[in-house]
This record gives structure tokens, C-alpha cells and sequence, in this order.
């Protein structure tokens, strides 16, 4: 079996968790591979809700082993926090069941004050970010100053890091006019919160590679959505970090051909929080609707999502610069009832048409989306919701290449006990008729793919 990487082929908030927390069920393994505590997973497991930030959603299950790898950018306090919050609700959490990449970088206090300050003096222009300290987080890394789990078990090598650290940072916060930190304002929760973290620090990818060779089944879980990736995304409007499947790899300490076979994770209309391009944003009563029946608000800071329909355009280009295999479409249900459903075919870009995001940030104003109108969903399944999936999954799967052999090297995507549709049925029709809306060369039939088969 190969092993399984899924991301989201939007924005974010496509529904990864709950799609992570079925395929878990199949994993050995689950591994967070980059991304901060400002990624949102709701889960509910037998009656009982978890709101994951920082931890892999494998963590909730028995017999799993959850792995925060070396491309997080980890804050020691909100795991704690969360890790604690886990535990109170019955949740069995140790080092032999969580490992963290010694060589992660860490989020400290001085990287939360600088992004909230840099927001602040933005104005207008703000990008939108969770103020938690990702970015200055990921800069640091970048930059070579960055203080890593490994750092907490000597004190002296510690103190000579943070006082170069400040020696930066000061300056940026005294010209954005924010309060400047001292040594102390950093090394004495440092020093409080080393006991209780640094159990937990691992050679991640030491570990993950001896069970790689064991034949165990790793399920890489990643964070935000492929259109916020910093190189491939709506720049500047974007996360700190690579959110393609490539970057498994790299933020795990794997090869490339470790990652295996690669899920995207897409809603059936579309969400961005924050700031940014939005070609297909309702704005009316359509907009409110979707968000209030989807309920729309962010796992983490609880802001009001932006809606709007469908961007074929958006997520066609997410397939291929990802390398998406199979595409696992959720909220369908949320659609239901609607008397006409909008679909983005096209862009249009200085009054001519274009069938890709643009890279150049525009002005003014997003750019405008060439909508086709489709018949809405109501009465198509009126005894069932359209979600369906096996064992709960909330989402459909359609296989690459037009069928069920997905060719060499690839998971059989037909899963034993789900049934087989015909090349001529159209399970959600409406949807998947439009030759524009065809994903890659993905076919209207829906599967989930065995991952559990070797």
C-alpha cells in the first residue's frame, strides 16, 4: 500500500479532519508536516467533540502514533495546552504515542507581539493572519535564528540564542512601535515549560523511515489549503509555509517517494478567511445562506468565513500544481435545496478570458469570475444526505485517470463492501456533468480508495 498525503484544494477549511480521522482508522502513522497551532479540526468521535490545532488527528485514536514533524513551527504552550485539554477528556497522550521532531523550530512570545504589531501597522492592506506568530516564526527558521526543541536542553547555548534573537526583534518592534521584550521575558517560561515538552522531542525522521521499511501505513495530514501556499497561492494573501503534498517530504524528513498517493480535500461551494482574492464571493443573502448552513467560522479564532460558489478554475489548478490523485468533495448536503447552483468555469482579466489564477496581484479589486448556472440539488436524494461516503467520511472520492485502475504505483481505489457505479450513472449529476467541472482527468463516479490493502 502506498502511503497517503491529503491537503486541501481550496483555502483551508475544506474538511481535511474529518477525512484524516477516517483514513486514521487504516494508518499506522499520522504525521503533521507543517503549518502552526493556526490550523482548525473539529472532530467528533462517539458523541464527543476534539478541536485539534497543533496535533495530528490520529491523536484521538487508540493505537496510533501521532508525529508533529520538522516543517511545524511549534508553540510549546499551546501544545501543552492542547495536549492537557486531550487528556481531560479520556484521551490516553504520551511520548510513546506523540513524537515531536527535535529540530522543530519554536514560537515564542516575541514572534506573537511582532506579527500582531506588523498587522496592526498595515492598516487597509492587512493580510489577515491569526496574529499567533507563524510567519515571524517561519522567517526566523529561514533566517538561521531560530530557536528549535532540540535548544531546550542547554541552557547555555539557549541564553546565547535568545539574546541574538532579541537583538533582531527589538528593532523591529521599536520602529512599529510596540513594546521590546528582554531575555528574561523569554527564557523563564522557556525554562518553565522545558520539563513538560522536551519529553516529547524525537529524531522524527529516524523513526518514521524504520517504519517506513517495516511496512507500516503513513498518513501525512496537511494543514491550511493549496491556494494558501507561499509559493503557489494568492500572494501575498497566504500561510508562511508550503501546504503541497511535496512538501511531506521535506517537513517529515522522508523522501519524495515516501508520500505515496495524494488526497485533495475540497468543499462543494468555496470559503477563504481573511484578506486576499476571492473571484466567486457572494457578498447577498446566497453568501449569508451558505455560511449560516455550513456554519462558517473558524475552528481557531472563530471568524466569520467568506462564501461563495464553486471555483473549478481554483481547484484544477491546485491539482496539478499539488499532484492530486483523487479529489474528496465535502458539504455537498449544504447545497441541497438550492433552485440554482453557480459554478466558476473561467476568469475574466483586463476584459479578456484566462482559465488560470493569475501570480500578479492585481488592483483594484478581485478579479472577476465567469459563473455557469446549473440545476440545484433538491429532490435528488430526498431519504439520504448527499455527503455519504463509507464509515462516515462526510465526502466522495473520484478516481484519477478516468476509472478504477489508477495505474502503477497507485492504491486500488475501489473499496470492498461500497458499490461499483456504472461509467453511464451520474451519482450527483448536476454537479459532475459539466465537462469544466471534471477535475484533472477525474470521471463523475465516486470511490474511497482502499488504503487499508496492501
Amino acid at each position: 500500500m502506498a502511503n497517503v498525503v491529503v491537503v486541501g484544494a481550496q483555502w483551508g477549511d475544506e474538511g481535511k479532519g474529518k477525512i484524516v480521522d477516517w483514513l486514521s482508522n487504516r494508518a499506522d502513522v499520522v504525521v503533521r508536516f507543517q503549518g502552526g497551532h493556526n490550523a482548525g479540526h473539529t472532530l467528533v468521535i462517539n458523541g464527543v467533540t476534539f478541536k485539534l490545532n497543533l496535533l495530528p488527528s490520529g491523536v484521538v485514536r487508540p493505537n496510533k502514533l501521532s508525529v508533529i514533524g520538522n516543517g511545524v513551527v511549534f508553540d510549546p504552550w499551546a501544545f501543552i495546552r492542547e495536549v492537557t485539554a486531550i487528556k481531560s477528556q479520556g484521551v490516553e497522550v504520551s511520548p510513546e504515542t506523540l513524537l515531536v521532531a527535535e529540530n522543530v523550530p519554536l514560537i515564542l512570545p516575541v514572534h506573537s507581539a511582532l506579527d500582531k504589531a506588523r498587522e496592526e501597522a498595515r492598516g487597509p492592506g492587512k493580510i489577515g493572519t491569526t496574529g499567533r506568530g507563524i510567519g515571524p516564526a517561519y522567517e526566523d527558521k529561514v533566517a538561521r535564528r531560530a530557536i528549535r526543541l532540540c535548544d531546550l536542553s542547554d541552557e547555555a547555548v539557549l541564553e546565547e540564542k535568545v539574546d541574538a534573537l532579541l537583538a533582531h526583534h527589538n528593532l523591529l518592534l521599536r520602529g512599529l512601535g510596540a513594546q521590546e521584550m528582554k531575555p528574561a521575558d523569554l527564557l523563564d517560561p522557556l525554562r518553565e515549560i522545558t520539563p513538560q515538552v522536551l519529553p516529547y522531542a524525537s529524531v522524527v525522521w529516524k523513526t518514521l523511515d524504520e517504519l517506513r521499511r517495516a511496512g507500516k501505513r503513513i498518513l501525512f495530514e496537511g494543514a491550511q489549503g493549496q491556494m494558501l501556499d507561499i509559493d503557489h497561492g494568492t500572494y501575498p494573501y497566504v500561510t508562511s509555509s508550503n501546504t503541497v503534498a511535496g512538501n511531506a517530504a521535506a517537513g517529515s524528513g522522508m523522501g519524495p517517494r515516501a508520500v505515496g498517493y495524494v488526497l485533495g480535500i475540497c468543499k462543494a461551494y468555496t470559503t477563504r478567511v481573511g484578506s486576499g482574492p476571492f473571484p466567486t464571493e457572494l457578498t447577498d443573502d446566497v453568501g449569508e445562506l451558505l455560511g449560516q448552513r455550513g456554519r462558517e467560522f473558524g475552528v481557531n479564532t472563530g471568524r466569520k468565513r467568506r462564501c461563495g460558489w464553486f471555483d473549478a478554475v481554483m481547484v484544477r489548478q491546485a491539482v496539478k500544481t499539488g499532484g492530486i490523485d483523487g479529489i474528496a468533495m465535502t458539504k455537498l448536503d449544504i447545497l441541497d435545496g438550492f433552485d440554482e447552483i453557480k459554478v466558476c468555469v473561467g476568469y475574466r482579466l483586463d476584459g479578456a478570458g484566462t482559465g488560470l489564477f493569475p501570480g500578479q496581484r492585481r488592483r483594484p479589486g478581485p478579479r472577476r469570475a465567469d459563473l455557469r448556472d446549473l440545476r440545484g440539488l433538491e429532490g435528488q436524494h430526498p431519504r439520504r444526505p448527499l455527503l455519504g461516503g463509507a464509515a462516515g467520511a462526510g465526502g466522495q472520492i473520484c478516481p484519477p485517470r478516468g476509472g478504477t485502475d489508477p495505474g502503477p504505483g497507485r492504491p486500488a481505489l475501489h473499496q470492498p463492501g461500497t458499490r461499483r457505479h456504472r461509467p453511464d450513472e451520474r451519482p450527483v449529476r448536476q454537479l459532475t456533468d459539466e465537462p469544466a467541472l471534471r477535475v484533472g482527468k477525474a470521471r463523475s463516479a465516486c470511490y474511497l480508495p482502499a488504503i487499508g490493502r496492501r
